[in-house]
């Protein structure tokens, strides 16, 4: 009977866990790092700040957590996008559609993801985030370049330079709130010529 009282106890840890985690994630879009509060957190959550100490001892930890759900979230959407298109041209420009698209309609979790200033508990995992999405983007350009699809170049180069110049291209837009279509449509036009793309 122990045994069944344990896996009950972890269970609902795990629930109250992942209700920590989604309430502040929705504090984050809404608001950013700098307006959640772990007070804020436990209240959306409907648990006592006690129980968010519990789970998470500072709250770097609870946001380093946080970030790394939000980010796996956007790493899992480009990777689909991309698994449905053919060319490693095409599965480039879902990649950049799909990340910027999700920009846009989460303006806010895009900043707080991209740039917004950070315990470093939490850069480090922004630097986790950037190095998987360049590391996505390798293999595409690696396969284009061994297809004769792209001309001959250094995929680990060219993906963190496109990583870069795509986190930071939309920073201005998303502060300024004046990101839209023809945003996703000028980075595609301009990643597809540094990568050599065949008008």
């Amino acid at each position: 009977m122990a045994y069944r009282s344990t896996e009950r106890v972890r269970a609902r840890l795990t629930a109250s866990r992942e209700r920590i985690v989604d309430a502040a994630l929705g504090i984050l879009a809404e608001h950013g790092y700098a307006g959640c509060s772990v007070a804020a957190v436990a209240e959306r959550a409907g648990v006592a700040t006690g129980s968010v100490y519990r789970h998470f001892p500072a709250k770097a930890d609870l946001f380093a957590e946080v970030f790394r759900t939000a980010s796996q979230r956007e790493i899992d959407a480009v990777t689909r996008a991309a698994a449905a298109e053919g060319t490693a041209t095409a599965r480039v420009r879902a990649v950049i559609e799909t990340f910027a698209g999700r920009a846009l309609r989460s303006p806010r979790l895009a900043y707080a993801l991209l740039v917004e200033p950070v315990d470093p508990a939490v850069e480090a995992q922004r630097l986790v985030f950037r190095r998987a999405h360049a590391a996505l983007l390798a293999g595409y350009i690696a396969d284009g370049v061994a297809g004769g699809e792209l001309p001959p170049q250094d995929p680990e180069l060219t993906s963190t330079a496109v990583v870069g110049a795509l986190a930071e291209a939309m920073v201005g837009p998303l502060a300024a709130g004046v990101a839209g279509p023809e945003t996703i449509a000028g980075l595609i036009t301009f990643i597809h010529r540094a990568l050599g793309v065949p008008s």
